[in-house]
């Protein structure tokens, strides 16, 4: 049985202020949502600039509007001149006019910007438009301190199939060159492990923790990109907040809940608790 977390472990780090700039999940597992629990367990402030709403649950999203970029640059505008985040991140943009907006705005930020290529929900839904990925590559990863694709994501980015350890290693090296300075690719279940690699440019590093057959995996992705922002945002080292971050949202799966009829959320209590 998970250990039980004591709240009190919960320490507050009074200048560690993070912003997210994503989806709204209205049942609270993924997007915005999954980010503001995620800092707000690693004791920093979290804020936020809203990409697009999604209709959803934990069995499927069934509609997805995008706002308008103007009305996003606002909202990361009023926060950046006022709250001063220290580190920030990037979820579901949408389409391509949200991706060239949001990268040139990052651009200006002059803070580490985790870049989470967000393109296809837990269900199979798509996020984002096919001519946005061009702009992905193009402009957002070069304004990328971490870029954290998954499998599916990091094949579309590079045109890879990551089937055996050359292309992986490749498809790191590439995404380096398109300008990540730090790549934390999540491969999913490799000989019974669940295996992520991270990449900092000289040197490949397996992080692997025990495959976890469950559901409650609905915004693992989300969790785990948020809570390197948040780790930086502490003052960690990059390579440490990856580590740990990984460790978070193993532990975040293992203590989830049967929460909704589909892929069940991962448990936010667990996130940053030291067993």
């Amino acid at each position: 049985m998970a250990k039980k977390p004591n709240k009190l472990e919960v320490t507050i780090y009074p200048k560690a202020i993070a912003l997210t700039i994503g989806g709204s999940d209205p049942s609270g597992g993924a997007g915005i949502q999954a980010d503001l629990k995620t800092f707000q367990q690693l004791g920093v402030f979290g804020t936020s600039a809203i990409t697009l709403l999604t209709v959803q649950n934990t069995l499927r999203v069934s509609k997805v509007q995008v706002l308008d970029p103007r009305f996003v640059l606002e909202q990361i505008d009023a926060v950046v001149s006022d709250m001063e985040p220290v580190v920030a991140k990037t979820g579901a943009l949408g389409n391509a006019e949200m991706v060239d907006a949001v990268a040139d705005r990052a651009k200006e930020l002059s803070i580490p910007i985790v870049v989470d290529p967000v393109m296809i929900s837990k269900h199979g839904d798509k996020l984002i438009e096919e001519d946005a990925i061009e702009l992905i590559r193009s402009k957002l990863i070069p304004n990328a301190y971490m870029l954290t694709p998954n499998r599916h994501e990091a094949e579309k980015l590079t045109g890879l199939t990551l089937d055996n350890e050359d292309n992986v290693a490749k498809a790191i090296h590439d995404m380096h060159v398109m300008g990540a300075k730090f790549v934390l690719l999540k491969l999913g279940k490799v000989d019974g492990v669940s295996l992520n690699i991270f990449g900092d440019g000289d040197q490949n590093t397996a992080i692997s923790l025990p495959w976890l057959k469950t559901q409650n995996t609905h915004g693992s992705g989300c969790v785990l990109s948020a809570a390197i922002t948040g780790r930086l945002a502490r003052g960690e080292h990059v390579k440490s907040a990856a580590n740990n971050a990984v460790g978070d949202v193993w532990k975040a799966i293992k203590g989830g809940r049967p929460l909704g009829q589909g892929f069940h959320p991962v448990e936010f209590q667990f996130i940053g608790v030291e067993n």
